[in-house]
């Protein structure tokens, strides 16, 4: 998966869940599950002609979605298990007792609190009631930069992001940002699109926002009349907003500026200067506007919207911001919109995993900590270098045998591979939390405390060198992730389990599921995003013209590919929004693939299961792809998600490899024989 550090700083991952190691399954829920599973498999279906079903139809038959989610992956069974430990690790720190450490009581004050539904139920909206009033007091709008500043520090997502971030051109250091935001629907198109389910999304979150300020003690007619101001002030947003596949190319987010032009020319009416004293930001003389429209939009409609309007606004964020820690009225109407109508859930899930997912979000390298210590080996580490090596020198082999880069092109590519820093498991240094004010009975206190500490060390950064060692990823998060700016790949402790990795599996299956996320998050380094920063993780351009028109035409192809996928009715992928993904995926498993190669040279290895080694290379990769989702979701990822639907994340990959093709035997006219194939790495 892709995701954005703060929105501005490119970052490519797998998919976002917790884990568990395989040592604790027996004290901690449910049984993993192996990397490979022959049960898995739907053998009336012919693999060479879909071999996502092949690999994954059993499975899919057997585990239909759980009313609690929008899907169920075989990563999601991961995820219970590991919910299951952390939620004996907060149980036993929830424990009122003096021998706590200061850790245990950050991370079991938090959980307890988030816990006392009860005493949560009894209080209603009265946690956010001073924010509320401190809005409703607002004299004129000289005072909105002030209350954008507290609002945004508490975790408000009103008008725009404000944070720190490596320069993209001076990746050495820290520099200011600001960048387009102050939306509550997932994307800008969903303001800007008019067929019939954009539409219908509009009218449905206006319902949403109705019912919350009636929540709040309005009228049913005041109510509908405020969440129509709240559609009108976002759509201005979002009319300056830049798309998500817009948003992929690096230069298209990076516009570093003097602070004087975004005060003078750019948001003259906002008043900065009082707003980066509120926030509490370090003195700064340049920053990103990473979206100068954005800000010249932003500067239109503060004049155009009134104050009472303002105030409408700026009221729904901050409920919007709080609902999932307010009482069940607030949670269960924040769910009906949010969890069943966007991603199809037909049920909230337990309180429990959600607060364990709270604690893990707030707090999350405290509660890394005991995760770490109740479960992570150093066997498994070095098991996982030891296959990090062997990618990183399978990819520095395919690069030089390249017949499309030139010589000077592949020279500085591996100088960019060398340069490549591996993380393992957690961070060297652990994040100190001390100065967050955790308490027992004020869950919405404890989330704004939280999230302000983690603002400000976001502000701290501005102007300092970059600290290598900093993970953006807690440790017990089932993925793995890629960073251009650092030029480092990161796998935490909990991806490092089955059904991605085993250490008692043999070499084909953890090569074919955990082998090919290391060549994933490699080949993100080499993407049509990550090959635009070079080895120090600077914004360059270190390619000849004639070797960059050769990349984009081979990204081409599998733009095009994916684009004929259908996800759901109507809705096909967005192939160009996906490639970087798709090429990845590609890119990712033909290494992983070439390390089975140099393995099996080295000694043979018969059948086992039935199937050999080459064909459970495959079928280790299709089945850590098995998952089924739900029509809602597919239609919103589809929108937003840089990441292709499971099935084509297999069959749009293994269509394309001579390898998969005889290892199964498929001949030419089969559905998983595509000619002429796509290939960028």
């Amino acid at each position: 998966m892709r995701i954005f550090k703060i929105a501005i700083s490119v970052v490519a991952c797998v998919v976002v869940l917790l884990g568990q190691t395989n040592k604790d399954k027996k004290k901690a829920g449910p049984e993993s599950t192996p990397v490979f599973d022959p049960s898995a498999i739907d053998s009336t279906v012919d693999a060479c002609v879909d071999f996502y079903q092949y690999a994954c139809g059993t499975w899919l038959a057997k585990n239909p979605i759980p009313p609690d989610r929008p899907e169920w992956a075989r990563f999601d069974e991961l995820e219970e298990r590991n919910l299951a430990i952390l939620r004996d690790i907060l149980q036993k720190a929830a424990v009122n007792n003096p021998k706590r450490s200061a850790v245990e009581q950050k991370i079991g004050d938090y959980y307890a609190a988030c816990m006392d539904e009860a005493a949560i139920e009894k209080k209603g909206f009265e946690p956010i009631k001073p924010q509320l009033d401190r809005i409703a007091a607002l004299a004129d709008k000289d005072a909105l930069p002030e209350e954008v500043a507290r609002l945004q520090r508490a975790g408000a997502g009103v008008l725009f992001l404000f944070t720190s971030q490596q320069d993209f051109k001076n990746a050495n250091s820290m520099i200011a940002a600001a960048d387009q935001g102050g939306l509550g629907l997932p994307e800008r198109d969903y303001y800007l699109k008019d067929d019939p389910k954009s539409v219908e999304t509009r009218q449905k979150y206006v319902e949403h926002v109705t019912k919350m300020f009636q929540l709040l003690g309005d009228s049913q007619e005041r109510a509908a009349a405020k969440a129509q101001v709240v559609m009108n002030v976002e759509t201005g947003l979002a009319r300056g907003s830049l798309d998500v596949v817009s948003r992929r190319d690096p230069a298209r987010i990076y516009h570093k500026t003097r602070r004087e032009e975004l005060e003078v020319s750019l948001d003259p009416s906002f008043g900065w200067a009082k707003y980066l004293k509120a926030v509490n930001a370090p003195p700064i003389e340049n920053l990103n506007v990473a979206v100068p429209e954005f800000f010249k939009a932003l500067d239109s409609l503060i004049n155009t919207t009134s104050l009472d309007d303002w105030k409408t606004y700026l009221a729904w964020h901050v409920v919007h911001a709080e609902a999932p820690l307010l009482s069940n009225a607030f949670v269960n109407e924040n769910f009906e919109f949010f969890g069943k109508y966007l991603t199809g859930s037909q049920e909230l899930r337990p309180r429990w995993k959600r607060c364990v997912q709270f604690v893990d979000g707030d707090l999350g390298e405290a509660l890394g900590q005991k995760y770490v210590e109740r479960t992570f080996g150093a066997e498994g580490k070095e098991r996982t270098l030891r296959m990090v090596h062997t990618i990183e020198n399978e990819m520095g082999r395919d690069l030089m045998a390249l017949d499309w880069m030139s010589p000077a092109t592949k020279q500085k590519a591996i100088e960019k591979l060398h340069a490549i820093t591996n993380k393992i498991g957690y961070p060297d240094k652990w994040r100190d939390y001390s100065s967050v004010k955790i308490v027992r009975n004020d869950a919405v206190g404890n989330d704004v405390r939280a999230t302000e500490f983690e603002f400000q060390r976001q502000l701290d950064k501005i102007g300092k060198p970059v600290d290598h060692t900093e993970w953006q990823m807690t440790p017990p998060t089932v993925n793995a992730y890629y960073d251009p700016q650092m030029n480092d790949i990161n796998f935490p402790a909990g991806i490092l389990q089955p059904p991605m990795f085993d250490k008692n599996a043999d070499d084909a299956v953890n090569l074919g599921a955990i082998g090919s996320i290391i060549g994933h998050e490699l080949t993100h380094g080499f993407d049509d995003e990550g090959r635009q920063f070079d080895a120090k993780g600077n914004l360059r351009d270190w390619w000849t013209a004639q070797d960059a028109a050769e990349f984009e035409k081979r990204a081409s192809c599998l733009v095009n590919e994916y684009a004929s996928f259908k996800a759901v009715d109507d809705v096909k992928v967005n192939g160009r929004l996906t490639l970087g993904e798709n090429t990845a995926d590609s890119g990712g498993l033909r290494l992983a693939y070439m390390a089975l190669m140099g393995d099996l040279a080295a000694k043979t290895q018969p059948k086992s299961d039935g199937f050999t080694p080459e064909q459970r290379f495959f079928l280790a990769y299709g089945q850590s792809n098995c998952q089924n989702e739900s029509d809602e979701l597919l239609r919103l990822s589809a929108q937003t998600d840089p990441h292709s639907p499971p099935k084509f994340r297999v069959n749009g990959i293994v269509q394309n490899m001579p390898e998969f093709q005889a290892a199964f035997g498929c001949r030419l006219g089969q559905p998983m024989v595509r000619k002429p194939a796509c290939r960028v790495w």
